[in-house]
């Protein structure tokens, strides 16, 4: 039988495997939020071209 160490103790490496088991997975999705804008006509803040002199 295994003995119980508290997670303040374990090693950097236990700690950090014991994080990874806990954490959930995605199934290949990338969890950022994505959202639809309904309005197309809406003005857009974000620089058209990133590398244009424009674009600050």
């Amino acid at each position: 039988m295994e003995k119980f160490v508290s997670f303040e103790k374990m090693s950097k490496k236990e700690q950090k495997k014991l994080n990874a088991e806990k954490r959930r997975d995605w199934n290949g999705m990338n969890p950022v939020t994505r959202v639809v804008t309904d309005n197309k006509r809406a003005y857009k803040r974000n620089p058209k071209h990133r590398g244009s002199l424009y674009a600050e």
